[in-house]
């Protein structure tokens, strides 16, 4: 079992770290990292080639988190029928597969270990960890989508999604009759660690925002 996990772990880091960003704008003769932002994730791809790449990054770049997740699923979900202690430690190394995919996007091997912000990645990872991040991810997906075409920063929307996506979860937790903190308090820790995390990596956006000089998006 270990073994397996291990090689989900490192897999899941090599997926994560590819640019996929990059690599779409390097097929269209542009170089991401000197474009906009210098960022290689959708935002700065749709500055460089408009909405559909974008899109189509953010796509890519959602599967390699959930993908690494689905498959750790399906390989080793037995265990959550185990005692309480195995329960606990699949749910720990469910979710280093999923921090190494997001680790993978942020400090990606094929470029120098200079990534992204992980927004999207962190995304799939918490679509894929059925059930427990699954319907949070859709409450902090609504929250982004309604901050975007409200405000049309990208960057508030991203922090503005991962503050609420651990206050959602904790509310599940409290409001699911056979969810209990004994089992589940390293979803909670993790739904903390990463959120802070991508909020870490948004902190020249924060500066910006509080100057006012923060680009928008959906412009006409």
């Amino acid at each position: 079992m270990y073994i397996n996990f291990a090689i989900a772990i490192i897999g899941a880091y090599l997926l994560g770290s590819i640019p996929f960003g990059f690599i779409i704008a390097k097929a269209h003769g542009k170089d991401l990292r000197s474009i906009g932002s210098g960022n290689i994730g959708a935002t700065n791809v749709a500055r460089a080639l408009g909405r559909n790449w974008a899109a189509f990054c953010f796509l890519l770049d959602v599967l390699k988190g959930l993908i690494p997740m689905l498959a750790t699923m399906f390989i080793a979900k037995r265990l959550l029928t185990q005692s309480q202690a195995q329960q606990v430690l699949f749910i720990c190394l469910w979710l280093a597969v999923g921090i190494a995919a997001i680790l993978g996007h942020i400090f990606p091997l094929y470029l120098k270990f200079r990534g992204g912000k992980g927004v999207a990645t962190s995304l799939g990872v918490a679509l894929g960890l059925w059930p427990y991040y699954t319907m949070c991810a859709f409450v902090a997906l609504g929250v982004w989508a309604v901050v975007v075409l409200t405000w049309r920063y990208v960057s508030l929307a991203s922090i503005a999604a991962s503050v609420v996506f651990p206050t959602a979860l904790l509310l599940v937790v409290l409001l699911t009759p056979n969810w209990d903190f004994i089992n589940l308090w390293p979803l909670l820790i993790a739904a903390t660690a990463i959120p802070l995390m991508v909020i870490i990596r948004h902190r020249e956006n924060i500066k910006r925002l509080l100057a006012g000089t923060e680009s928008k998006v959906l412009k006409k």
